[in-house]
């Protein structure tokens, strides 16, 4: 086991290059057990949950290579199985996303239940909706799901929620099933558009992704293709946080400023400066930071995934801050680790009250979640003493060589073993 060090570290300024999409890659990789000949991937970061995903894929009979700095070499022409191994499925919730492809391309699937962070109900009832929609027989025993489909047939399906992962399960299940699929209600954020650039990549016929309507017309198969995965926006927000937390200067290298419009707003709104150009921004905080109030929502809302990052943002932000989530019930389990850091924050139900400008102390805190882990590597960058961050695997799920990317902007902040 390890764990973080994080001591005050000033200003943080200088540069940082913001590595591929989580979000993305993980779909993306799912989605390459529906071609028949070699994919190329590149910008695939570096990650525990990357790591996992491959395997999952190796273990159905692909071909996983690994040829460069974030390339990879995918081939899926002799797909030989379509049970998944419990103790992959159970360690990452994103492995589930291959329960579509498998479906389309061989007709069936086998897997466990999905694991992955504690921060709310992530029913996969939505998923499952859709592929009983194409025609799919679905099972659930003791924990195991399964789906069996002759052929699937393209229907019309209505979501009841914006579910990334059902919108990207079904997407995948539908592209070589027989007519046309229209998922309504679908979601919108940019992952989604990126898996359907792939997927035509691949020779799908998709189109309305970044919409709220997504038609796809079935195909008999998929080739091979070549991707770059798109930036990661939950990284640029935690190093855009990380300048305006510590009164930085700091280039973020590596964006698509289109997806990070509510954390550019928000960041303004507490009074920093945002220079935008190009495929960078730039952050700067010389003064005091204002109080904000943020609502997480489905894109094009304001993300659930950097709610935890300006909650530990809103302790420096001085007064009442507010902050709302909507999108899971059960993400604010980092409240806890932030007051043993001298926080002072009240929660009501799904709202967190944050009577910001009081001062951090150093604390021994666990990352109760992805997300959460970030949070107070933030928070610890402005606390007297040493913050030290255990439970550290959740942050490398999500987050590629985080500590060096810090140190590189002048934080202090070093990795440790636990000592037993």
């Amino acid at each position: 086991m390890e764990k973080l060090l994080v001591e005050s570290s000033g200003r943080l300024q200088g540069k940082v290059r913001i590595s591929g999409a989580k979000n993305a890659a993980l779909p993306i990789l799912a989605a390459c057990l529906l071609g028949t000949e070699d994919i190329y991937l590149e910008e695939v970061p570096d990650l525990k949950d990357v790591e996992i995903m491959c395997q999952v894929l190796e273990s159905l009979g692909a071909k996983v290579k690994k040829v460069g700095k974030g390339e990879l070499i995918i081939n899926s022409a002799n797909l030989n199985n379509y049970k998944t191994k419990y103790e992959l499925m159970s360690k990452m919730r994103a492995s589930f996303l291959v329960m579509g492809p498998l479906l389309g391309r061989l007709g069936k699937t086998e897997n466990s239940l999905p694991g992955g962070c504690s921060i709310g109900s992530r029913p996969i009832d939505l998923h499952l909706k859709g592929f009983k929609a194409l025609g799919a027989k679905v099972q659930t025993d003791f924990g195991n799901i399964s789906a069996y489909a002759d052929r699937l047939v393209g229907q019309k399906i209505y979501l009841d929620f914006p579910s990334v992962g059902a919108t990207e399960n079904i997407m995948m299940a539908a592209v070589l099933a027989e007519g046309e699929t229209i998922i309504d209600n679908a979601a919108m954020e940019p992952e989604i558009v990126d898996l359907s650039n792939f997927l035509r990549k691949l020779g799908a016929n998709v189109i309305g992704a970044g919409t709220s309507t997504i038609k796809i017309k079935g195909v008999p198969e998929l080739k091979g293709a070549r991707h770059s995965v798109i930036p990661d926006r939950i990284e640029a927000g935690t190093f855009m946080v990380a300048a305006a937390i510590t009164g930085g200067d700091v280039v973020v290298e590596n964006v698509i400023l289109n997806h990070m419009k509510p954390v550019i707003a928000k960041l303004r709104e507490a009074g920093c400066r945002i220079d935008e150009e190009g495929e960078s921004v730039r952050v700067l905080c010389e003064r005091g930071l204002k109080p904000i109030d943020i609502k997480t929502l489905p894109y094009p809302g304001f993300p659930t995934d950097m709610q935890a990052q300006f909650l530990a943002l809103m302790t420096r932000c001085n007064g009442i801050n507010i902050a709302i989530e909507t999108v899971f019930e059960n993400r604010f389990m980092h409240v806890d680790e932030l007051k043993k850091m001298g926080a002072d924050i009240r929660v009501e139900e799904r709202k967190a009250i944050v009577n910001g400008g009081k001062p951090l102390h150093g604390a021994k805190v666990r990352a109760t979640d992805l997300r959460a882990g970030a949070a107070l590597i933030l928070a610890g960058l402005t606390a007297t003493g040493t913050t030290e961050v255990h439970e550290i695997y959740h942050i490398d799920r999500g987050y590629e060589n985080i500590e060096e990317k810090f140190r590189k902007l002048g934080a202090k902040i070093t990795r440790a073993k636990v000592e037993d």
